[in-house]
Parts: C-alpha cells; structure tokens; sequence
C-alpha cells in the first residue's frame, strides 16, 4: 500500500495553474462586472456562474467537443505546439480554468464592490491613472477577496472529476489527478489507497473552509 504521489503532484500543479492563470483573466472581469453599467452584464454574469449548475460531465462534454483535433481550436493548438488539447496536461488547464472561474470572479466582483468607485475617483483626482488607483488603492483595500478567491479557486480545482475524466481522460502521469486516482482505486478494490487519498483530500478540504471562514470573518463572499 502507498500514496499516488504522482496523482498527488499533478493535482496540486494543476490547482497552482489554474490559480495563477485565473488571478490574470479573472481580475479585470470581475472589475468590470463590478462597476459596468453596461445591459449585457446580466448575460456576462450569468456566463460566468454557469459551472456552478451545470453538471460536470456536461461541462466536460461539450469542452471535449470544442477541443478535440478536429474542432478549429484543437487543430489550432496542434499547429501551435504539435500536441493534442484534449487528453493532455493542456486541455486538463483549459477546462479546469472555465469550470472554476466562478470562484475566482465573484468573490473578486463583491470585494470590488465593498471597495467603491469614492477611494479610486480620489486617487484619480490625485493624479493617480487607472492602473497605479488600482495597484494602490482598489487592490489593498480588496485584499480578503483575493486571499478567498485565490483559496476557493485551488481548493475547486484540486476537487474536480467529472470535467477533468471526460477532457483528460485518466493517463497516468499526464492526466490522472487525485479524484480520478481515487475513483480507480475504488473501482478496483483497492481501498486502503483509496482511503489515504480521501483522507488527504478530506483534510485539506476542511482546512480551506477554515482558512477562508477566518479570511472574512468580518465580511461575506459571495459565492453563486
């Protein structure tokens, strides 16, 4: 009997991933959600938390379509990098990163909003531009909400299984995360593994409860 180290390690490299890339692209949307007048906000914002109900294997499903070798962007990235999205390290990042991009954009979007438009207009009227408002005031002040979405977002991607068995499949050393790992070792008997590998995902997933309960335990994040 031993730990799946190399499920272990793919999991968390792909949660560290996901977060890094989310902080980037989920930043400015949840900015702009937060203070756009815009009428299609409704639509956006509806886009965006659409994982949180639809069912995994769905999500998988059509993202399996949509990347495959055949479709214009999996025959795009093959050009690109002369490897295939699907079943690959790549399309496990791509999907991962549509399926919790809610856990990053909202708890960001009520952070921004608690801060309000008043302390970035008077950075601005200071002779702050957008940008440096932003890096100075908006940012600091918003701080719990990035720690939250920051912990949410990897602790949802080191959770996933229904997205991440239909784009990646279940290849040991490339795609075989820690749910799918346990998922085998059930299917097999096998478990003792199972237990260890639910055992640390147990624990890992009260201790980021934890983490995000004491982040704000002056506040509330939104979360759907």
């Amino acid at each position: 009997m031993s730990v799946d180290l190399t499920s272990l390690w793919l999991t968390f490299k792909l949660a560290g991933v996901v977060t890094a890339l989310l902080f980037i692209l989920g930043t400015p949307l949840a900015w702009w959600l937060a203070y756009t007048k815009s009428r299609i906000r409704p639509f956006i914002e509806a886009l965006t938390a659409l994982p949180l109900v639809l069912p995994p294997t769905v999500l998988g499903f059509y993202l399996l379509i949509l990347l495959n070798p055949e479709a214009p962007i999996g025959r795009f990235w093959i050009t690109l990098t002369g490897d295939s999205l699907t079943f690959s390290f790549a399309g496990l990042v791509v999907a991962s990163a549509i399926y919790s991009l809610p856990f990053m954009v909202q708890p960001l979007q009520s952070a921004f909003e608690r801060v309000g438009k008043g302390p970035i207009e008077a950075a601005q009227s200071l002779g702050a531009n957008r940008l440096d408002a932003f890096l100075s005031v908006a940012a600091p002040l918003s701080k719990r909400g990035f720690l939250s979405a920051g912990v949410l977002t990897f602790a949802h991607t080191v959770g996933e299984f229904g997205v991440v068995l239909m784009v990646g499949g279940n290849i040991s050393g490339r795609t075989k995360v820690i749910s799918i790992a346990i998922y085998e070792h059930v299917e097999t008997l096998r478990y003792a593994e199972a237990h260890i590998l639910s055992a640390i995902l147990l624990l890992f997933s009260f201790i980021v409860l934890l983490s995000v309960y004491t982040i704000n335990r002056y506040g509330q994040v939104r979360i759907g």
